[in-house]
């Protein structure tokens, strides 16, 4: 670890209250970065800012919803205009419902979480990059970003969405010297909110012949690592890239 590596550097990370988000927090705090960190689960936020006083290390925990523009806005303020980092980290799941069994509620919730929330907060920083004279975006995506078998539908088509979002802003945001990377975790410990629609069966049998090849599961500071690590100047040239972290299931 490079204690210095993000040394007076700004970064907001999403999703900070627990999983690889909070990782991300502790990774980027213990590497010199002054991190503004939201969560909506302000008792998960509690608990992070007790890791990181145990650590002596600290940050700014701010209670936000990305699906929220009031929240977003008030975000990008808590941060000021020294931004150079952000790390889009939350996200929720959908418990592997199929097309023809999917709600609508379902359906706009995952969206709002995982893709207009994404679109959303990096929209409101990238003009502060910019007028800091560029900056990284890490968006944490999935394995489902490339497959079918890894989640249902909903879940499924807002990573893939974010791959787009992700290219479209290193493509068009490059020449600016902002970096805009995604991450494709696998199966991570991590406490990833679940929506509450039930399972369907027969859907939950045919996914397991995805799991049946599954690694085991990585831990959430393995995936803060390479966030990191995308979001620092050694990773200069690396932009629009897709980068696994799952233990080798893309391959199988």
């Amino acid at each position: 670890m490079d204690k210095t590596r993000h040394a007076g550097k700004v970064a907001i990370v999403t999703g900070a209250g627990s999983g690889i988000g909070r990782a991300t927090v502790l990774r980027l705090a213990q590497e010199g970065a002054h991190v503004i960190g939201c969560d909506v689960n302000a008792e998960a936020l509690d608990e992070t800012r007790s890791i990181l006083e145990k650590a002596e290390l600290s940050a700014t925990l701010i209670v936000a919803d990305v699906t929220k523009q009031a929240d977003i806005d008030r975000l990008v303020v808590a941060a000021g205009p020294r931004v150079t980092i952000l790390a889009n980290v939350a996200g929720i799941m959908d418990h592997f419902v199929p097309l023809g069994d999917l709600k609508d509620d379902l359906w706009n919730r995952v969206m709002d979480v995982n893709l207009n929330g994404v679109m959303r907060l990096t929209r409101a920083v990238l003009p502060v990059m910019e007028l800091a004279g560029g900056g990284a975006v890490v968006t944490v995506a999935s394995e489902a970003s490339l497959s079918a078998g890894a989640a249902g539908v909903a879940y499924t088509t807002s990573k893939h969405a974010v791959v787009g979002l992700v290219k479209s802003v290193a493509y068009f945001y490059g020449p600016k010297k902002i970096r805009s990377n995604a991450v494709l975790p696998g199966p991570v410990v991590t406490s990833i909110a679940t929506s509450s629609s039930p399972a369907v069966p027969w859907a939950m049998d045919r996914a397991m012949l995805s799991m049946a090849t599954m690694p085991a599961p990585a831990q959430p500071d393995q995936i803060a690592t390479l966030i990191s690590w995308l979001a620092s100047e050694e990773a200069s040239n690396v932009n629009g890239a897709l980068v696994t972290s799952d233990g080798g299931w893309s391959t199988a």
